[in-house]
């Protein structure tokens, strides 16, 4: 007989354990999905929703001639779609785990196409922000839950680095690609086109989703009142920006906007510390790695997306290009990205994440002042070159930097930190935004070189800071000062 001491074990024969039931939407007996599926409807999503951001740029000055928006409401335009992205990813990085990252990922994906199509139909420019608005939300769904699926594809360490290294790829690459496919579209078809193209893509991640392994739940609790004051937070601050270099910074809506940002980013501070499981758990930040990440990727998209907005401006209001024309320009930067973004996996397994993270943000520190002789004048091919210090830095970062950043946190977190990663970056590309589109404005509605130049120094100055804070990061490491 079995004894009934559980320390003593049972000479019983064991009884057969029942085979676990297959996940929903596999049938008994049939293989699970390769990790490849999943790798391959990650990347498609997240490249559809990173083109959609440069893209977009270089239909800006159509936009404005055919909807009658000034440089505010250029601004709005990148703004509103970066800004709910920011915001909203918070949340959504905790329903990716909550919900499973398949499921938050298809609801994602119908959403931003759905959007997409509201924006090709808008018929002023207020209906477009809002639209716009409506596709930052539901880019914010599929930016973690994309990384989380291949989080939960890829178990093995160096599998899994290759795989996130090749969705940064996609990304990059759709990210500098993004300007030549919009110039072509608005030239050959029109602006609406730039949103019409989402919707046969999105049809396509959503057939392709069901090839994927299910994602399994896990108990996260939603914190709407921080996401609500996150919200208000961003929203606040980058008003505050645009409409103080347009309507003057003493006038009551600025001021209002501006004292709405700070009690929002209290409330926000005391809601995460008090909440029993908080969208953002201010406890992180006190890991070095993941801490410093967060700072690199914010420093690095506010100089990247901030002087891609600047140049196709400075393409087309300055230098008098058509669309294709400017998006052309582009070329080369998404050839010399390419190729980095390529390269960085194996330099940092060779060389280690650490010198490539510190070696392309004093790059990318560098192109910004490289571009400071930039003028009405300068030869093309001059321009070209200028560019590829500006592609080299900032495709050698994200890779390394993405993969050391997953590797700081458990797999349960990695929907949590991939959302906060993801906004931070986000944030840093709509502030710059922001803040270069009322420096380049100079209080009007043209384009000023000097405000190009200013802009230029400042996200130089910013990367100088995260590459000397990072050099002090990792040192310390080194001597053994914490993690």
């Amino acid at each position: 007989m079995p004894s009934d001491d559980p320390d003593i074990p049972s000479v019983t024969a064991p009884r057969p354990v029942p085979a676990a039931a297959p996940p929903a939407g596999r049938r008994a007996g049939s293989p699970p999905p390769p990790p490849s599926a999943a790798l391959i409807v990650s990347l498609l999503g997240f490249t559809v929703i990173t083109i959609d951001v440069t893209a977009v740029t270089i239909a800006l000055p159509t936009i404005r001639s055919s909807l009658h928006g000034g440089m505010a409401g250029l601004q709005w335009v990148i703004d509103a779609y970066t800004l709910m992205f920011a915001a909203l990813m918070l949340s959504a990085g905790a329903l990716a785990d909550r919900a499973g990252a398949r499921r938050a990922y298809t609801v994602g994906v119908a959403l931003f196409t759905l959007a997409s199509l509201g924006c090709a139909l808008a018929p002023g420019i207020g209906w477009l922000i809002g639209a716009r608005i409506a596709q930052g939300g539901a880019a914010a769904v599929v930016m973690p839950a994309s990384l989380a699926l291949i989080r939960q594809a890829y178990e093995d360490p160096a599998r899994r680095a290759r795989a996130i290294a090749l969705w940064t790829v996609g990304g990059s690459v759709s990210l500098a690609a993004g300007p030549v496919l919009g110039g072509l579209l608005v030239d050959s078809v029109g602006w609406r086109a730039v949103f019409l193209l989402n919707i046969p893509v999105g049809a396509v991640v959503l057939a392709l989703l069901t090839r994927t392994a299910p994602s399994p739940r896990r108990p996260r609790a939603l914190d709407p009142a921080g996401q609500l004051t996150a919200v208000l937070a961003l929203a606040g601050l980058t008003f505050a920006v645009i409409e103080g270099g347009h309507a003057g910074w003493t006038s009551p809506a600025v001021a209002g906007a501006a004292a709405v940002a700070v009690v929002a980013g209290l409330a926000f501070v005391v809601t995460e510390r008090r909440h029993p499981q908080p969208m953002v758990p201010l406890g992180m930040f006190r890991r070095r790695g993941v801490a410093l990440p967060l700072v690199i990727g914010f420093a690095a998209n506010a100089g990247f997306y901030g002087v891609v907005f600047l140049l196709g401006l400075y393409y087309q209001q300055l230098r008098g290009m058509s669309g294709t024309a400017a998006g052309l320009m582009f070329v080369p930067l998404s050839a010399v990205i390419t190729g980095a973004n390529l390269l960085s996996p194996r330099l940092a397994e060779r060389l280690g994440r650490r010198p490539v993270i510190l070696a392309g943000q004093a790059v990318l520190s560098l192109a910004m002042f490289t571009l400071l002789p930039l003028g009405d004048g300068t030869p093309v091919w001059q321009v070209v070159l200028l560019l590829i210090p500006m592609g080299v830095g900032g495709a050698l970062i994200v890779p390394a930097l993405t993969a050391l950043l997953m590797d700081a946190v458990p797999a349960h977190q990695a929907g949590t930190v991939s959302g906060l990663f993801n906004a931070v970056r986000q944030t840093g590309g709509a502030l710059s935004v922001a803040v270069f589109g009322v420096l380049v404005a100079d209080g009007g509605e043209g384009f000023s070189l000097p405000g190009l130049r200013t802009s230029l120094v400042a996200a130089g100055v910013a990367l100088c800071v995260t590459t000397g804070l990072t050099v002090w990061v990792f040192a310390g490491e080194r001597r053994g000062v914490g993690r």
